[in-house]
């Protein structure tokens, strides 16, 4: 099965193929079948291939598939090994419920079918990229991933926000995958070649600590681009323009994640560029805390797992930096549950209140969607990290790594158990505004239960949600021994069984703390909560409108950059490029009029030029003569 687990992108690959040229044929519901099903092929296949893996007996294996760049050393391989079957699993098994989604959610859109096209071409370009064996295969899919989030984002283009959005993401990924291109270049120029068994064999040998630190840190710009971590982490509150099943298929199952893969993927470089490993930790650690204080002061219900995204990422580059390569990927893992389910449980109440996303217009939604609010309340007390639910598992990991370390990064686990503190008020805070108290819709909504396409998702991901965390416990650890063949020869941080239960402890008093604040606040009266808003009213608002970043990169960035075009366009360009070739134009048509009445077209006029110049010649003849 390893040896054909190229049909794994082929099969949503050829979805995509398929429905650019008959996805208009196919029409509505047909195009979202043929996808959704493309996509279930591939998680079949991928789970089949993966069976000996989870029976541990199977072995890494690369699967050459033809030659592509021989003189850079890089076929197009592929890696079939644990880390590569999770992704795949992950991407090809939530993707497939998103799909299956947006098939209900997507009702109704003139582009149906287009819709769809790049739901399966953004699968198939994440598989892509998880499944490389070589940094160009691995650039490949980066780029495409990149890609198809513009064209997924800006999918509703006749909304100027949302091509606005569409253009910001691409821009700013562009930003980081430069220093993605810079790394590859220096590991072309250290090895001689882009395949990752050369590489990270010889790494070593070849690599001094400076020269590892140089690569891993422009690899870090890369994974902050697309991972959306400080400083580059603007692009992703904006991607909410896009179709809701967009939002949850790139923050749950396929780009954001791919930062937060390639730094696990490249851990023998990491391993010998500890400079590098503690800069990843202590973006994660900032961005995490960063994140999350916006995120529980957002009004719109996307807007809010916007940011918890970027924080629930931050803690994933925190586990990778301190080389808890399980830690992340489980977190990886469960967030990929909880927070599709997020996505599309806000989608459904998005679907039942014709598209409203303010949370202050909603309330008392739980009678009138039941499925959608039992199930998002499943995903939302995963992520605040509730016992036995899967975040519970995966983020108290994380933490219990870091704190292993010791030292300075006692600071990083405070950091974290404070973001934990904040997730667990703005996700109580968002649940109760949508779900509890009274109805606060706008006149003539009559909100309802989402069709069952819609529902059948959300509660699939509410199971896996629930349990999915049970697959790496202290008890059961079969995900760490499930990845021991992928990060062989690396050195793995483990959290220790000796400080589990303090920790937990520790970090549920912190997430009580954040339930019961966000209780006390939103469940009291209004007028309370309205008076106390007024006294932090200008930190709330600075807050919310995300410190501002984004104004600070405009005036530093985007207007300078603005006016420079602006001086290139009309002033250089114009006056200077243009000047010259006009002024030369000038130049030769004044000559040219000068000269112009010598060719009259009369016989006469040259004839009688024809004698006077004889006339001269003769003249001059005569002159030298005598």
């Amino acid at each position: 099965m390893a040896e054909s687990i190229w049909i794994v992108i082929a099969a949503p690959l050829a979805g995509a193929v398929l429905l650019h040229f008959f996805g208009r044929w196919l029409g509505e519901p047909g195009s979202g079948w043929l996808a959704t099903l493309t996509v279930g092929v591939a998680f079949g296949f991928a789970f089949t291939a993966a069976i000996p893996f989870f029976q541990g007996t199977g072995e890494p294996q690369s699967v050459v598939l033809y030659s592509w760049m021989p003189a850079v050393g890089a076929t197009f391989e592929l890696l079939w090994d644990p880390l590569s079957a999770l992704m795949a699993l992950v991407v090809t098994g939530v993707g497939g419920l998103i799909h299956l989604f947006s098939i209900g959610y997507m009702h109704g859109d003139e582009r149906f079918g287009r819709f769809f096209t790049y739901l399966n071409l953004f699968v198939a370009s994440m598989l892509i990229l998880v499944l490389a064996d070589n940094f160009a295969v691995l650039f490949l899919g980066w780029e495409l991933v990149g890609l198809c989030s513009y064209l997924l984002i800006s999918f509703w283009f006749t909304r100027p926000a949302a091509a606005v959005a569409g253009k910001k993401a691409f821009v700013v990924n562009r930003i980081g995958d430069l220093g993605f291109v810079v790394a590859v270049m220096l590991i072309f120029a250290s090895f001689g070649t882009l395949s990752f068994s050369d590489v990270f064999a010889n790494a070593p040998d070849v690599l001094s600590a400076g020269g590892a630190a140089a690569i891993g840190v422009l690899l870090l710009l890369g994974a902050a681009g697309k991972s959306a971590q400080l400083p580059l982490h603007v692009w992703l509150p904006d991607a909410m323009e896009g179709p809701t099943p967009v939002s949850a298929l790139i923050h749950a199952a396929t780009m954001v994640t791919a930062g937060v893969y390639m730094i696990a993927r490249v851990s023998p470089i990491y391993e010998l560029a500890p400079t590098a490993s503690a800069v990843v930790a202590i973006v994660g650690a900032l961005t995490a805390l960063f994140a999350a204080t916006i995120a529980f002061t957002q009004t719109d219900i996307k807007r809010v797992l916007a940011f918890s995204t970027i924080s629930q990422l931050g803690y994933m580059f925190m586990a990778v930096g301190v080389a808890g390569y399980v830690a992340g990927a489980f977190h990886l893992m469960t967030h990929a549950f909880f927070k599709g389910l997020l996505f599309l449980g806000a989608g459904s109440v998005m679907h039942a209140l014709a598209g409203e996303q303010n949370m202050h217009r909603m309330g008392g939604l739980f009678r009138r969607m039941p499925v959608t609010a039992l199930t998002m309340a499943v995903a939302a007390l995963a992520i605040v990290g509730i016992p036995p639910l899967s975040g519970f598992w995966s983020k108290d990991d994380i933490l219990a790594v870091v704190f292993g370390q010791g030292d300075w990064y006692y600071l990083l686990w405070a950091l974290g158990i404070l973001t934990a503190t904040v997730t667990a008020f703005y996700m109580t805070r968002q649940y109760l505004l949508v779900f509890a108290g009274r109805p606060r819709w706008e006149e003539g909504a009559e909100p309802h239960e989402s069709p069952l396409v819609m529902t059948a998702p959300l509660v699939v991901l509410a199971v896996l949600a629930f349990f999915g965390g049970l697959v790496n416990t202290p008890f059961s650890p079969g995900l760490e021994h499930f990845l021991e063949p992928s990060f062989e020869g690396v050195t793995v941080s483990h959290p220790s069984t000796g400080t589990l239960v303090p920790l937990a402890i520790v970090v549920l008093l912190a997430e009580a703390v954040g339930v019961a604040a966000a209780a006390l606040v939103y469940l009291g009266p209004v007028a309370a909560r309205v008076r106390l808003l007024g006294r932090v009213r200008g930190a709330w608002e600075a807050i919310r409108a995300g410190y501002h970043i984004d104004e600070l990169y405009a005036a530093a960035v985007a207007s300078p950059g603005e006016q420079a075009a602006v001086w290139a366009a009309f002033a250089f360009d114009a006056r200077g490029v243009d000047g010259v070739v006009n002024g030369v134009a000038r130049v030769v048509g004044r000559l040219g009029a000068t000269v112009r009445p010598l060719q009259t077209g009369y016989v006469r006029n040259y004839a009688l030029g024809i004698a006077v110049g004889a006339t001269g010649l003769a003249v001059w003849l005569l002159a030298r003569g005598l």
